[in-house]
């Protein structure tokens, strides 16, 4: 399925329908970005971040 097909139908989903679909997304778009993160804070590449937090925290 191409995205304009995707697009049309979603314009012609109901209103109940729509907002279903929307919640879904929300949800599994937030699981897709929890899962990058996990696979950057495995890899290393935020390693970059743990002085600025270390200094943050130590100034609170």
């Amino acid at each position: 399925m191409s995205i304009q097909e995707l697009q049309t139908a979603i314009m012609e989903l109901d209103y109940a329908d729509f907002w279903q679909l929307v919640k879904w997304f929300n949800e599994y778009q937030n699981e897709r970005w929890d899962q990058e993160i996990e696979q950057d804070l495995a890899a290393g590449r935020l390693d970059f971040l743990i002085p600025e937090a270390k200094e943050d925290y130590a100034a609170a």
